[in-house]
Parts: C-alpha cells; sequence; structure tokens
C-alpha cells in the first residue's frame, strides 16, 4: 500500500508541470478560438483562374459559399468560371484586374459586394540568385505578392468590418519560402515574409471587429507555375526545395480551408510546414492552448532538428560550390590541352631541332 501511494505521489509530481503549464495556457492564449462559417457566405479570392486559387474556388462552391475570383486573364477566369459551375453547379462571379493597380481592385471589390472571407492568393515567382536577378524582376515580385496584398486588403476592410453579425475571415497565402530563405528565392522569400508582420499587426487591428487572420504556408504545390518555376530555377533551389516534397493543388485548399474555419492563425499544409511553424511561432498569435503548449515543449527538440537541415543545406551548398569550381578547373585545363594540340599540328618532328615546318 505505501509502494502504490509513493508510486502515485511520484506520478502527480511527474504530471503537476505539464498540467500547470496547460492551465497558464488555457488562460493567456489569444485571440480565443472561434469558428468561421463558409456555407452562404461570400468568399472573395485572388488569383483563383488558376493553381492554388483555383483550387480554393472549387472549394469554397463545393462548400455552398458564394464565390468571386479575380485575376488579370479574362480568358482563365471565364474558363475557371465554367469549371466551378459544371462540377459544383454554383455560379461564380469573376473581376478582371492587376492586384497592383489599387483603383482597379477597389472597383472590383466595390461591385462583388461585401466579402465575408477575403482568401488573397495572388503571387508570382522568378527564380534567380539576387547577384544575376534583375531589379525590374524583384519589384515586380514585391508589387504583386506583399503591396497587392495591401492594396486587396485595404479596398475590402471597411465593408467588411460592417460584416452581418458573423465572424469574418482574411487569409493570406505565403508559402514555406515565408518561413525559412531558400537558395535563389531571395526577393520571393523578402515578398513573403513580409505578409507575416502585415498578418501579425492587422490581426490586432481588427480583433475587435471580429475579423480573424490566417496565413497559410503551402510548400512547392502541383501547379502550372511550378511547372514553369522548375525549368528556370537554380539547381541548388531544386535540391533544397526536394526536402519538402510536393503537394496537390487540392489539398493545399483542404488544408487551407480547414485553418480558415478554426480561425488559426499559422496554417501549415504538411508535417515540414508544421515543424516549420512551431521552429518560426515566435510572437505570432495561437488560439489553440494545446498547440501552444506543444509549440513550448517541442521548441528547443524543433530548433535543433532546424539546426540539422541548416548543417545539410550549407553542406550541400559548399560542395555543390566546390564540384562547381573543381568542373571549371578541369573544364579550363581541357581547354588548355587542346589549343596546345592544334598548335603542335602546325609543327613537325623536326621542332626537336628547333626549325618549324615550312
Amino acid at each position: 500500500m505505501a509502494y502504490f501511494n509513493l508510486s502515485f505521489l511520484a506520478l502527480l509530481l511527474l504530471l503537476l508541470p505539464p498540467l500547470a503549464l496547460l492551465l497558464i495556457l488555457y488562460l493567456i492564449v489569444r485571440p480565443r478560438p472561434v469558428k468561421i462559417p463558409i456555407k452562404n457566405r461570400h468568399v472573395f479570392i485572388t488569383g483563383g483562374s488558376s493553381g492554388i486559387g483555383l483550387a480554393l474556388a472549387h472549394h469554397a462552391a463545393s462548400e455552398g459559399a458564394r464565390v468571386s475570383i479575380l485575376a488579370r486573364s479574362i480568358d482563365k477566369l471565364e474558363e475557371a468560371k465554367n469549371y466551378i459551375q459544371l462540377s459544383t453547379g454554383i455560379d461564380v462571379s469573376i473581376f478582371s484586374a492587376d492586384v497592383r493597380d489599387y483603383d482597379a481592385v477597389s472597383k472590383a471589390v466595390e461591385e462583388a459586394g461585401p466579402i465575408d472571407v477575403l482568401i488573397v492568393n495572388q503571387g508570382v515567382f522568378v527564380p534567380e540568385e539576387l547577384e544575376k536577378q534583375g531589379l525590374d524582376e524583384v519589384k515586380f515580385m514585391v508589387d504583386v505578392n506583399l503591396i497587392g496584398s495591401f492594396n486587396m486588403i485595404k479596398a475590402a476592410l471597411p465593408k467588411m468590418k460592417k460584416g452581418d453579425g458573423m465572424p469574418r475571415s482574411i487569409a493570406l497565402m505565403s508559402s514555406q519560402a515565408g518561413q525559412v530563405g531558400i537558395y535563389g528565392y531571395t526577393a520571393y522569400s523578402a515578398s513573403k515574409f513580409g505578409l507575416r508582420g502585415l498578418a501579425e499587426a492587422l490581426q490586432q487591428e481588427v480583433i475587435s471587429h471580429d475579423i480573424h487572420v490566417s496565413l497559410i504556408f503551402p510548400p512547392d504545390t502541383d501547379t502550372p507555375g511550378l511547372t514553369e518555376e522548375t525549368k528556370k530555377r537554380p539547381q541548388l533551389t531544386s535540391i533544397i526545395a526536394e526536402s519538402s516534397g510536393v503537394m496537390k493543388a487540392e489539398e493545399v485548399a483542404k488544408k487551407a480551408f480547414g485553418g480558415i474555419k478554426s480561425a488559426a492563425f499559422i496554417v501549415p499544409c504538411n508535417l515540414e510546414g508544421a515543424l516549420l511553424s512551431i521552429a518560426t511561432a515566435g510572437m505570432s498569435p495561437q488560439r489553440s492552448f494545446v498547440m501552444a503548449f506543444v509549440e513550448v515543449v517541442a521548441a528547443g527538440l524543433v530548433r535543433l532538428v532546424a539546426l540539422f537541415f541548416q548543417w545539410n543545406w550549407y553542406n550541400g551548398i559548399h560542395t555543390w560550390h566546390a564540384q562547381n569550381k573543381i568542373d571549371d578547373l578541369m573544364e579550363q585545363r581541357t581547354e588548355i590541352h587542346v589549343a596546345d594540340l592544334k598548335w603542335l599540328g602546325t609543327w613537325d618532328l623536326s621542332l626537336l631541332d628547333g626549325r618549324r615546318s615550312k
């Protein structure tokens, strides 16, 4: 009996710290949990004519939402509209505008009407090392990915604040390259990292209006954009990016809506993304006290795992550059050897006597 009492006491002492931590987190995590309804609500998606945006629009329509999509190409918008209507029976409103043009975006938002769920999904990526990349390409990515998001949110926010008495959502489509910098993604990562600062500050500004911000972090996704990107991106970028795998657009859309409906601030899309979310949680809001517990307890271990990833990446970078130097040296030696053979070809054996052939 005494042994049983001692065992019970030891177990209690062992469980007391984590239980106390869970209780503290339950009391302090903010904002509080909330559910965002999708059915019969207006979901507005930028970049909605293809890729992840089209998958998001299809998913929203399947859940009974009223869907509006915005993109630049009217032809692609018409194709997307027909596809969604045929597969779900839901009519979709389409708006042709460039997110870099605030006036055009404002006009589209005015025509679309009050928005309940805004998904800022547009994005462009031109992969290249910064030294080789033109500043016009850098500006293009920042303008579309970051400034375009400001334009879209600023245009939609006034009517979203008035609302319909139900919680609303603003979701920003970032990238795992918005959680960790990757070789060849310098400008792209900068534009996607910027979305995090936007989202964290915006959540504080709009929480009193029952608007909830989500930041979605997909990995490489099987879209027409990725196909074009992989043709151009540096070899090292492909080697590093392979560690996270590739997801289907439909899978990303499903994960995204799961996060939006639960009003999660950080929405990872796969295991690597979940680990990155813990490693980079920082000062981000957290609605789930259970997830907050995981972040607190696992932070050190995940940081160790992250350091192993960095070790692997930097070793790969050093090895790749060292091999390139060896290849360049061998190529130079080959060129010199070929040049020597061509030069010797103008001489005969009398060269041994120091006389050139006629």
